[in-house]
């Protein structure tokens, strides 16, 4: 069973009825149902087919049939009710940020508004600002929500992507094993970017047509576009599109090349071929209109003059430069990762206990854990009070005295305040081994302001490093303003890290701005912010815009052993 899924619905469920002005009880008793099963460690496929799901604190008799309804069939027929009973334009309203469903509703029943355009054009005329409990300051930022929804529409998650391309990569190599010679996912999901739009394939066949086929009847294929040998084209249930290029094998290379682009790069590589007597396109490399015979991209490179440009960098940002003089980054790679940093547990937020969290982290071969739960001023989240850190630091300790060579950090994802100070008094971050100091609240304050908020709890001496530096959640939430030249400087000052949040929601530090962190010799730690057991995987995304970053295993801070991340850790307590 799918118990990340079964949550998510269960919370969609509270949200929707919350939109239908229902009984508050009712309303608390899903999204209390939703925390539940995320924190629930039994089997809960055991539970339902047994029928002791009431059992579960939080679980009474009509929320666990509907819960036995998805471990049977992967779906609750009262969610899809529900959601039919609503125009898709009021729940698309929900991705507007600080926009709930209690606003929503007073907005529809006040003024029979049921789209986000409908939206904007009252926004405009300032018909929202009128009503009660709204004002022009609230009217003003959904206009900025909706411009952010706007500039992301069509847009994914690369996790989503990600899970999508696979699952077709997985059925056309099965269906087409003897026919498809080579195929890969191609486009910005290749080159990493945070947000996707199409998902793009390259394959070679003997028989395109045939691939062409299985392209447009692959399962989840809700339309299709346009269909021919060369290129088809799909809408997907969940709202991506997905195109198949597909071109002989000998054309293979050029093709993956030019289809994972991005067009920046294509062209500076078209210009650059142009200057050294080439053209290159989707079909060849060419001299004189003879085809440059090239097996695979590198010897597209290697024909050019050039070393290898990883996909990542494929961007116009000096890489073709770099890769003319021999000083491409040795980039870093998955398999560098010896640690996970920023980690939660049921102590707080997290699904998973102390001990799950540990042993999974060590299941994927990482030498070491720190365990950043929130602290107590999240109180929201579960922060800990200082009995409960008694009580996690006896149980690391004990579990460190039982792991042997594994490593069990105690850290604390401590919160900013809006002062620039940090959660906790110095008796007790002093006895954390680290500490990541986060924002969780106060997002609206002015560029300045949160940049000396910021640059406050750095210069702080028990601060290790900065969490989700810019706050941001992709496709929800923009980043609040801040001088990230004045921050980096600060943390290369006082010789702190900051985080890569390796959650697809995040990604942040983004990439863009990782040079500049290299430059300045601030180490960057790829941090998962795993709130259960599967959330350690998401370290991949993080190394995947680490990357796109420029970042060589050197810049990456958990790419050091256990003792090296101790000492790092206690030359900044030395600095006290």
């Amino acid at each position: 069973m799918d118990k990340a899924r079964l949550a998510e619905l269960l919370e969609e469920i509270g949200t929707l009825l919350e939109l239908k002005g229902e009984n508050p009880f009712k309303i608390r008793a899903y999204h209390n149902a939703a925390r539940a099963i995320e924190q629930y460690q039994g089997p809960l496929e055991k539970s339902a087919a047994e029928g002791t799901l009431a059992e579960i604190p939080g679980i009474g008799k009509g929320l666990s049939e509907k819960i036995a309804e998805f471990a049977k069939t992967g779906h609750i027929g009262y969610y899809d009710e529900l959601k039919s009973s609503i125009p898709d334009g009021i729940t698309e309203m929900l991705l507007i940020e600080g926009l709930g469903p209690k606003k929503i509703r007073s907005i529809y029943e006040k003024l029979d508004i049921k789209t986000v355009k409908g939206l904007e054009e009252a926004c405009r005329k300032n018909k929202i600002a009128s009503l009660e409990g709204f004002g022009n300051k609230t009217q003003e930022n959904i206009l900025k929500g909706i411009k952010y929804l706007s500039a992301n529409h069509g847009k994914f998650l690369i996790s989503d992507a990600g899970v999508e391309a696979d699952r077709i990569l997985g059925i056309m190599r099965e269906k087409g094993e003897n026919n498809i010679k080579r195929m890969e996912a191609a486009g910005s999901l290749r080159r990493k970017k945070e947000l996707i739009g199409d998902i793009d394939f390259v394959a070679s066949a003997s028989d395109p047509g045939k691939i062409a086929d299985i392209f447009a009847s692959l399962p989840g294929v809700k339309d299709v576009i346009a269909k021919g040998p060369t290129k088809t084209s799909v809408k997907l249930a969940g709202g991506m599109n997905a195109d198949i290029r597909i071109v002989s094998d000998k054309e293979f290379p050029y093709a993956l090349h030019h289809f994972t682009g991005s067009k920046e790069h294509n062209t500076a590589m078209r210009i650059f071929a142009k200057s050294k007597g080439m053209k290159m396109n989707e079909y060849g490399l060419f001299s004189k209109n003879r085809n440059i015979p090239c097996k695979t991209e590198k010897d597209i490179f290697d024909a050019l003059g050039l070393s290898f440009i990883p996909p990542e960098l494929r961007e116009d940002r000096g890489e073709i430069e770099a890769a003319l003089e021999g000083k491409l980054p040795r980039l870093v790679e998955d398999k560098d990762i010896k640690g996970a940093l920023h980690v939660h547990t049921s102590y707080s937020d997290g699904s998973a206990t102390l001990p799950d969290m540990a042993a999974a982290a060590e299941k994927r071969g990482y030498s070491y854990i720190g365990i950043c739960d929130h602290s107590k001023s999240a109180y929201y989240a579960g922060g800990l009070d200082e009995n409960k850190l008694k009580k996690q630091w006896e149980e690391i300790d004990e579990l460190n005295a039982r792991r042997g060579g594994f490593k069990i950090f105690k850290g604390i994802e401590a919160d900013i305040f809006p002062d620039g100070s940090i959660d906790y008094d110095d008796k007790v971050l002093g006895k954390f081994d680290f500490v990541v100091a986060s924002i969780h609240t106060n997002f609206k304050m002015s560029k300045e302001d949160m940049t000396e908020r910021i640059i406050k709890a750095v210069k702080n001496p028990y601060t290790t490093m900065i969490g989700h530096l810019t706050g941001r959640l992709l496709l929800t939430r923009e980043g609040y303003e801040v001088d990230m030249e004045r921050i980096i400087d600060a943390c290369a000052l006082e010789g702190k890290s900051i985080e890569l949040n390796s959650h697809p929601q995040r990604l942040d530090i983004d990439w863009r701005f990782c040079g500049l962190a290299k430059e300045r010799g601030v180490l960057i730690s790829v941090n998962p912010d795993a709130h259960d057991v599967a959330g350690l995987d998401d370290i991949k995304y993080g190394v995947g815009v680490a990357r796109k970053g420029w970042l060589e295993k050197k810049d990456v801070l958990n790419t050091r052993s256990a003792g090296e991340i101790k000492k790092f850790f206690d030359n900044i307590r030395k600095k006290m």
